[in-house]
């Protein structure tokens, strides 16, 4: 796929997405956001870059507690959903950039802490965007990457980011964490510190801020349900009281720049 197709995928996808994604009490969960600030070490001196900051609640959390927070996203509907996200929280210390990822707009060594949320999956060439976030990272600035874990199993990965494309066409491929660990050696920084968490829901809940293409979402419970016997997804499935209730495990990682 070229890069001009695969943008026009994710503009199309996160345009739908704004409202239902940046809601989801999954992704605005203020514990998995707080553990980031911790994870971090956030203060009020430091400069923060969210890079593909969606709606905007990391961009807002780390506002609160840093001197300034910057984010930039591709698509205008996410970013105007961050513009009153901070309206509302008060927040007169963010600013919102609409660009390119994988040619940010900045000054090398510009921000003490970059991270990216949720994004790697998306991305075409994950490498191409890390060293983007690691060059415009000041020297012992904290470089951070927090995104959905593939399993280890190659067939269970495979299967799983199946599943994730037909759940979202934009979809590329999420990672097992030794490959998001070898990003940071790909770009010269020492090994990461690693914590983790899970998204817990249920799967009529995903669906629903969800835009696959039409037929795609039985298909996705087929899978899921499929998964609930053989684990063919590679992540916890539990049905009960015909719902389907799944989690998808989270890696956080984080470096300091040399």
């Amino acid at each position: 796929m070229t890069s001009t197709a695969h943008r026009d995928l994710i503009l199309d996808q996160f345009t739908r997405q704004a409202a239902p994604f940046s809601t989801a009490k999954t992704i605005a969960d203020e514990s998995a956001l707080r553990l980031l600030l911790e994870f971090s070490g956030a203060g009020p001196q430091d400069t923060v870059l969210d890079v593909a900051c969606g709606g905007g609640l990391v961009v807002c959390a780390f506002a609160r507690v840093v001197r300034h927070a910057t984010g930039i996203d591709v698509t205008p509907a996410m970013l105007e959903r961050a513009r009153v996200l901070a309206a509302e929280r008060g927040l007169a210390n963010v600013k919102l950039d609409q660009g390119d990822v994988q040619a940010l707009p900045y000054a090398a060594a510009s921000f003490s802490i970059v991270l990216s949320r949720f994004t790697f999956h998306h991305f075409l060439d994950p490498l191409a965007v890390f060293k983007e976030m690691v060059r415009v990272c000041a020297p012992g600035g904290t470089v951070m990457v927090i995104d959905v874990q593939a399993s280890a199993d190659p067939a269970k990965a495979d299967e799983f980011n199946r599943m994730e494309k037909l759940r979202d066409p934009s979809h590329v491929r999420a990672m097992p964490l030794s490959e998001l660990q070898q990003l940071f050696a790909s770009a010269d920084l020492p090994a990461p510190r690693v914590t983790a968490y899970e998204l817990r829901d249920e799967l009529e809940n995903l669906l629903k801020r969800s835009f696959p293409n039409p037929g795609d979402d039985d298909k996705i419970r087929a899978l899921f349900a499929a998964s609930a016997q053989d684990d063919r997804l590679g992540i916890p499935i539990r049905p009960e009281d015909n719902r389907i209730h799944y989690a998808y495990p989270v890696s956080v990682l984080a470096a300091r720049r040399k």
